[in-house]
């Protein structure tokens, strides 16, 4: 998974985000095709920018097809799942995470007392 946080540029190249994930332009402009959420902003010659959500959520595209395996139909599925809220499992899930860790640490505080 790609850290958001440590991006520190506006906007990157396709360039640059296909050495980010290790595969090639043609993959990240196929995949463009296919996920409408992948919308880099193109300047007047015709060059992608990507920002730092693009890269979000290409990460998120990354992992299901070349880490889980998803096909591309199944990682489709996926993206599409979205909670009662509309937050994506993901950020669910890491919410959760957050949560816990919070709920652990007021629990040992609670104990020292």
């Amino acid at each position: 998974m790609i850290d958001t946080r440590t991006l520190t540029k506006r906007y990157y190249t396709i360039s640059e985000v296909s050495e980010l994930f290790g595969v090639a332009k043609s993959l990240l402009r196929y995949w463009e095709s296919e996920f409408k959420n992948i919308r880099p902003r193109k300047d007047r010659g015709g060059v992608r920018r990507y920002t730092s959500k693009d890269i979000e959520r290409i990460d998120r595209i990354y992992t299901l097809l070349k880490v889980r395996g998803f096909t591309i139909e199944g990682a489709k599925k996926e993206l599409s799942k979205k909670t009662s809220s509309g937050a994506d499992s993901e950020e669910v899930k890491e919410r959760l995470k957050v949560t816990l860790h919070r709920l652990k640490a007021l629990s040992d505080r609670l104990e020292e007392l």
